[in-house]
Order: structure tokens, then sequence, then C-alpha cells
């Protein structure tokens, strides 16, 4: 009878074994090798590196863009006609695909850590590219279609810069125990000397970093100005339905400072808030007047407007999230808005003593109030009884015969302008969008008495960053938020910044000489110690049992002249030492 003992016993190392089989579905001893990684598995992993990177940006992209939602959503609407939040399905399938390549890239690590040898499945493979492809697609698109928020990202740096870089700074020192290692373990100088370079090149590029990191909030806080008025954009609309009564009602609860609305032109020469330009979204069109749902909303006269419900609308599609936050009385109060007119508008204005900014929109050319849009618009002023001084007049046509007629109202502009061009033009205010003024041109329109408002303000961040710019007013759709902002985010004295930056490089340098210390310290005591690295055919020896006697002979030999020439004597003591009995897979008897 023929015996068969194991030829070596081994521990068993779950933990390899999780790595290597999820990375590569290597899940067995003898499928695992140390050698070096081909050519074709080291460019899959400079794309899973790339994709990793990529999508890193998308992320961090649609996480800042969080300001801007509302905006997106309703380019949306305007492209299908349908109203949806199209955020949903953009952040869930990033956050996915961030999720799934973030951690194929830990496996990889651990995989050169640990000396394996590098074998992305074709499963992931797979993953990898779709990732790649279906990101790549929504950066083209999103530049395409929406290219002014990648202006988001600069911006958003102002505020995240010092602490994404004090993160970046911990997650390449911890790197330094791999690049250690692998230096440690190589026995080619040309390697070595490679590695090391590239790594001190990175790691000192980020010591520098901080030179490039411009933040407003970085300042004396005896300098900060006082905290930035906030307008309502369209009232509340976060919390009630936009441009209704109880939205502006909402907004001075959340103690707003003035209003901002679209306005458009009845055919009876009636101006009233809406910001579309036609009634399907926020009033009930398609149920009142379904043959003119997708006529233009200054088609409609007075008379039919008063008849349009304009807050069900908002309990049925919940933009925001925020209907389920609503007491029963207030969903009452929603459901039975309607249009409302800018004469009402300016009427509660002058009640609380707020400020106005409306957006007039030109009537189509076939329209009845086409020349007489201006006047039109001024007699509503007048007949509200408002306070001139209260009213923001913000179109550029005929202003010389509006400032004739209404001497008292704020002129403000839309448009960019320089201040010396403002001032010649008589113009006090200016109304941008966010992305439009950068600190130093925030600090030159202050300077030159013009008072400046940025639109659309809806994140903390975004507001503490303009408040510490030295902006006068914001106009926000989320003044429940802002309202809950008395100080900026974050405040840092310069010198404290330039301690906390000197201080994080020290303890990073100190850090990665330590690492690399105790890793050549390691791998000399370990060569010395006469310890044998893994040989992969030792390996598959141990589960060889099956394999013919000629095959398992051969597989003998090399490893008796592997073991020889790391310095072991001989077959005797390879196979004494351990207890293997040579001749029993022989088949000879005792």
């Amino acid at each position: 009878m023929v015996k068969h003992q194991p030829l070596q016993v081994y521990e068993r190392q779950l933990c390899l074994s999780c790595i290597t089989g999820i990375y590569g579905c290597r899940w067995k001893r003898y499928q695992r090798s140390h050698d070096d990684t081909t050519k074709w598995e080291l460019l899959w992993s400079f794309i899973l590196l790339f994709t990793f990177c990529l999508l890193l940006v998308w992320f961090y992209f649609w996480w800042e863009a969080h300001n801007d939602y509302n905006e997106f959503n309703w380019f949306l609407y305007n492209r299908s006609g349908e109203w949806s939040d199209g955020t949903v399905p953009i952040l869930a399938t990033t956050a996915a695909g961030f999720t799934y390549v973030a951690f194929l890239m830990v496996l990889a690590l651990c995989h050169v850590a640990l000396g394996q040898q590098l074998n992305l499945h074709w499963l992931h493979k797979i993953g990898v590219t779709a990732a790649l492809l279906t990101t790549t697609a929504g950066v083209i698109s999103v530049n395409q279609t929406w290219g002014q928020e990648w202006d988001v990202v600069p911006i958003s740096l102002q505020a995240t810069g010092p602490f994404l870089h004090v993160g970046a700074l911990a997650a390449v020192t911890a790197l330094s125990w791999i690049v250690a290692g692998q230096v440690a373990r190589s026995e080619k100088t040309m390697f070595q000397v490679v590695v090391v370079l590239l790594y001190l090149s990175l790691l000192l590029g980020l010591y520098m970093v901080p030179l490039c990191i411009t933040s407003p909030c970085i300042m004396d806080p005896s300098t900060l100005k006082q905290r930035p008025d906030v307008i309502g954009h369209r009232g509340a609309p976060m919390i009630a339905p936009e441009n209704t009564m109880w939205s502006f009602q909402r907004a001075l609860q959340m103690n707003v400072t003035g209003f901002e609305a679209d306005v458009s032109i009845s055919v009876d020469g009636v101006p009233f808030l809406m910001h579309d330009h036609n009634l399907r979204r926020t009033t009930d069109v398609d149920k009142v007047f379904p043959d003119r749902r997708m006529e233009d909303a200054s088609s409609f006269n007075w008379t039919d407007l008063q008849q349009l419900n304009a807050g069900r609308w908002f309990l049925k599609e919940d933009p925001f999230w925020m209907v389920r936050t609503l007491s029963p009385r207030e969903k009452d109060l929603i459901a039975n808005q309607s249009v409302c007119s800018l004469e009402q508008l300016l009427k509660l204005a002058s009640y609380h003593n707020s400020t106005v900014v409306f957006r007039l929109r030109r009537p189509p050319p076939e329209h009845p109030c086409y020349h007489s849009w201006i006047n039109d618009t001024l007699h509503a002023v007048q007949q509200s009884g408002v306070p001139q001084g209260l009213v923001m007049w913000t179109p550029d046509d005929h202003r010389a015969q509006v400032r004739q007629w209404a001497p008292g109202l704020i002129q403000t502009s839309a448009e960019k302008r320089s201040p010396q061009s403002l001032q010649q033009h008589g113009i006090s205010r200016l109304l941008l969008r966010y992305n439009q003024a950068s600190t130093q041109e925030i600090r030159n329109f202050s300077q030159s008495n013009i008072t400046l408002t940025l639109y659309t303000i809806n994140e903390p961040w975004l507001y503490s960053v303009l408040w510490c710019s030295g902006v006068s007013s914001v106009s926000s759709e989320a003044s429940h938020i802002l309202n809950k902002v008395p100080n900026p985010i974050w405040l840092m004295r310069p010198d404290e910044y330039c301690l906390m930056w000197v201080s994080m490089d020290l303890i990073s340098f100190a850090v990665v000489i330590g690492i690399f210390i105790f890793q050549n310290y390691h791998m000399i005591r370990y060569r010395m110690s006469g310890m044998r690295s893994y040989n992969p055919e030792q390996i598959m020896l141990s589960a060889a049992v099956t394999r013919s006697s000629r095959d398992l002979n051969v597989m003998k030999e090399k490893l008796i002249f592997s073991e020889v020439g790391n310095g072991v004597g001989g077959a005797d003591e390879l196979y004494g030492d351990n207890g293997y009995d040579y001749y029993a897979n022989h088949g000879i008897g005792p």
C-alpha cells in the first residue's frame, strides 16, 4: 500500500487569501506568486489608479456642487419637461463606483506591501473599465452643458484646501511604509533610486502646497466685516412654493433683509412673479387650461392667472425633500397659494421695510406690452406705495428714462462691469452669480462703494467664504439654513496656519525617516538570520500530493537545488530536519 504524507505543514493565512482572492481570485496558496508583476498587469494597475483619481475629482465636484442642485434640476426640467431630482442617481452611482474602485486600490496596495504579484481578475477589469467610461462621459457631458459649475471646485478649495492638504499629507506619509518596504526588499539599485526619488518628489511637493493655498478665511479675525445680509431668492423656496406670498412670509421669519424675484408681464399689463417661461412646473395649468399648458406665461391675462393654484405642486413633487417636516397648518396654507403679483410683493416689502430686487423679463415681440413693459412695471411700483429706496432696479433698457421718472430707485446692474464703469453710469449696486467675482474683485468693489450681492448661496461653507471675502449681501434659497450661521465656519490667523503647516511637515518628515530606518533595519536582520523568502515551487509542492511521482520528483529536485543555493546543507538536511519521509512517496515500505 502506498502511503502519502504532506511534505510541509503551513499555517493558514486567511488575511492573505482574502486579499489575493478578492483582487484576483487567487484563493489557493499555489495560485499566488512573488514574481514580478507582468507589464500587462502593470498597465491595468495604472488604469485603476487613473480611474480612482478621476472618480475622486468627480465625487468631490458633485459633493461641493450641492449648492446648485436646484439649478441643475431646473436645467434638466427645461430639457425633459418633467421635474425630478436628477442628482440622486448621479450621487448614488458616483458613490458606488468610487467605493468599489477605492476598495480595489486598497487591495492593490496590500499586494504591493506583501510582495504579491498583481493580477486583477477579469471581472474587476470590466468593472474598472465601466467606471472609467461612465465617469469620462459624465465629465464631458457636464463640461458641455453645465461648464460654469466647474468654478465651484477652486472656490470650494478656499474652504477645504487647508484640511484636504492635511489629509493628503497623512495619506502620503502612511504610504511611506509600502515604499520603504519595496526599497528594502529590492536588490536592484536603479529601482531603489527611482522609487525613492519619485516618492520624495511627491512628498516635497505636498510640503510646498500651502504656498499655493489661498483662502479669505486665513485672516486676522479683527478685520472680519459684519455678517452679510441674506436676501430671499424667490422667498424661501425650500420650505414653501417659490414666488408665492407664503414663501416670502416664511423668508421674513428667517430674518432675511430683502427679496429677489423673477417678473413677467401678463397680456393685460400686470407684472407677476414667475421664474419659468411657462406655467407647467409651478401651477396646475395642466388641469385648468390643458390646451394652453405649453404657452408662454406672459400670454395669460391676470384674471386667468388668478384661477391657477401655485402651491399644490410643491406638496406633490416635494422638490427639496422638506414636505415631511411641515405641519398640517403649513400644508393647508401651501395648498391654497396663488400666483403673486409684483404689487403684492412690494406692499409686503414696504410693510416690513425690506428691499426688493427683481429680474424683469421682456415679453415676446407679439405681446401687447412689448414696448410698454418698462412703463407697466414702473406703474406697479408706484401703485404699491413702496419707498423707492427699497427697490433695486436691474433692467438696463431705458435706464436714463427710469432715473428721471423714479429717481429714488436703487440702480442695480446684473452684468459684470468695472467699478469705474458702474460709477460713470450712476449704478451703486451689482448683482452677480457667485462664481463671477473673486475675493480681490469683491474687495475692489467694496473700496469703490459698490454694494455687491452674489447669488445663489445655499451652503454654509460658501456663505462663510464670501463673508470672509467681505461681500455685502447674498441671495439664497436656503435662508432657513444660513440663519443658523452666526459666524464663519472657520477662521485662522496667518501665523497659526503657518505654524500648523510647518508642524505637519516636520512630523511627516520625521515619521517617514523613522519608517525607512525601521524597514531597512528589519530587512538587514531578516537577511542576516538566514531566513528564506517563500519559493513558489515550494508552495506548490505542498499541494502536489495528487501529482504523478515523476512530476513530484522534478519539483523536489528543483526545490533541493533551490534550498542548497540558499544555504541548506543538502537533501538529507532538508527532509531529515523537517521530518519528511522521502521514500514514503515512492511506495517503499519499512
